[in-house]
């Protein structure tokens, strides 16, 4: 896919600008150029997320994702770009709020007020909240409309008056608001530790309700587990109850069923690693992503079910051949060990999202019931391709590639050159397939011919 003209330019001068040396001198006579430096950087980059913002939204009205097999540009930036789901949200807000605001639009792509404001504004600029306001007689984009107020108000000499200005206006256009639901409250964030140990971090929010029921369960796991010379302050102790309650939830096996599997916790690494009695730190990959010592998958396996997957010298484990047309469990836990989710490009889905694919089709072109000929593809994903998109396998790169209807490569991320092409249109090439985390505990190895 290539950049268009007019954006390849403003880039290629864009990384000159960022690359471009700071002239260096006394503090007081630098001042003033570094000021109007990022006084002009901010405004260039108000222009920017402006732009970006319209093109967003441009995209999602023509539904542009759908050429990469997404359902919409929240997914495709997410899969495609590495964007948060928050920025990529905020991005879409911001595009609809320019496609609602004529003036503000304007404003905003001459980089006179910024993606924050804009945010702000939002929360008014909805076509059901402006709709409603025209319902009630007010000009909404008139010279004293509601956009023209708004944008006075966001580049006037008080701008930090705008959220006070755009709560007032809610609170006319609606003065009830929402029928409150107290489980809208309910926010549970947890991020994985980027740090060698691995790890991470849970904080969030409940309501009052919610918050009690927690609170008196982990409570009841915390008091069961004191003992005398128990030293722990009490966040300690509350963090091993909620462990606790996972583990015990875990082993009861009466968790919800995810692709016929109760949900596990899952490692895989090297059984040379997991046999070895020295630490290996990063020697096993958890199904969260996060790389952990074999010490730490050594204490996993003590109550877990070990589940050992040979490869031959050619790499290929399992084959079935065409005696069943069905993907036993066996060769889908091979699958989900290569593939780790749905290997759609740009796609996260978990494995238990996803269906197993036969790559070469069952009938049509007599594939076999083999890891070779299996993919892992959530189920919009495994439409799309039954539909006209296809997958094949890259040897040389050992992964999946994804191609459109017309042939052409879906490229993630930012591609420095042009795209591989393919060495058998319409057909995988079949050879090589690497080993990847999955959601169990396993051990990899070879066996000899």
């Amino acid at each position: 896919m290539v950049l268009p003209d007019d954006v390849a330019a403003v880039l290629a001068d864009a990384v000159e600008l960022a690359d471009a040396e700071l002239s260096g001198g006394q503090p007081a006579a630098q001042a003033p150029a570094l000021l109007a430096r990022v006084r002009g950087l901010v405004q260039l980059q108000n222009v920017i997320d402006a732009a970006l913002a319209g093109a967003v939204r441009a995209a999602d009205n023509a539904l542009a994702a759908q050429f990469d097999g997404h359902k919409s540009m929240r997914s495709w930036l997410t899969g495609h770009l590495n964007l948060s789901t928050g920025t990529t949200d905020r991005v879409r807000r911001a595009g609809r709020t320019l496609e609602q605001l004529p003036r503000w639009n304007e404003a905003a792509r001459a980089g006179r007020v910024t993606p924050d404001q804009t945010e702000v504004v939002a929360k008014v600029a909805t076509p059901a909240r402006l709709a409603a306001a025209a319902e009630l007689g007010v000009d909404v984009h008139g010279e004293d409309g509601v956009d023209a107020m708004l944008l006075a108000c966001a580049s006037g000499d008080h701008p930090e008056t705008l959220p006070g200005a755009v709560e007032r206006m809610l609170n006319w256009i609606d003065p009830d608001g929402p029928e409150p639901d107290p489980t809208r409250q309910r926010e549970l964030h947890l991020t994985p530790s980027t740090s060698p140990g691995g790890g991470g971090t849970i904080h969030g929010r409940l309501d009052a309700a919610g918050y009690e029921k927690v609170s008196t369960a982990l409570t009841a796991y915390q008091q069961a587990g004191r003992v005398a010379d128990d030293d722990r302050n009490h966040a300690q102790q509350m963090a091993d109850a909620f462990v606790q309650l996972a583990d015990n939830a875990l082993a009861s096996a009466d968790t919800p069923m995810l692709r016929k599997h109760h949900a596990q916790v899952a490692a895989t690494i090297s059984a040379e690693d997991l046999l070895d009695p020295d630490v290996i730190a990063g020697a096993a990959r958890l199904g969260s992503g996060q790389r952990v010592s074999n010490e730490v998958a050594r204490q996993l396996a003590c109550d877990s079910i070990v589940t050992r997957v040979l490869f031959g010298p050619d790499g290929m484990p399992l084959n079935i051949g065409r005696t069943q047309r069905l993907v036993p469990p066996h060769i889908r836990k091979a699958s989900e060990a290569r593939d780790d989710g749905c290997i759609f490009a740009g796609c996260s889905a978990p494995t238990w999202w996803c269906d197993a694919h036969h790559v070469q089709e069952w009938i049509a072109d007599h594939g076999e019931t083999s890891v070779e000929n299996t993919a892992l593809l959530c189920e919009r994903h495994h439409t799309k391709v039954h539909h006209g998109f296809s997958i094949a396998w890259d040897p040389a790169e050992k992964r999946w590639r994804t191609y459109r209807e017309d042939g052409t490569e879906i490229i993630v991320g930012y591609p420095p050159g042009e795209p591989v092409p393919r060495e058998q249109p319409g057909r995988p090439a079949l050879s090589g397939m690497p080993v990847a985390p999955t959601r169990r505990l396993q051990a990899t190895g070879s066996a000899s011919p």
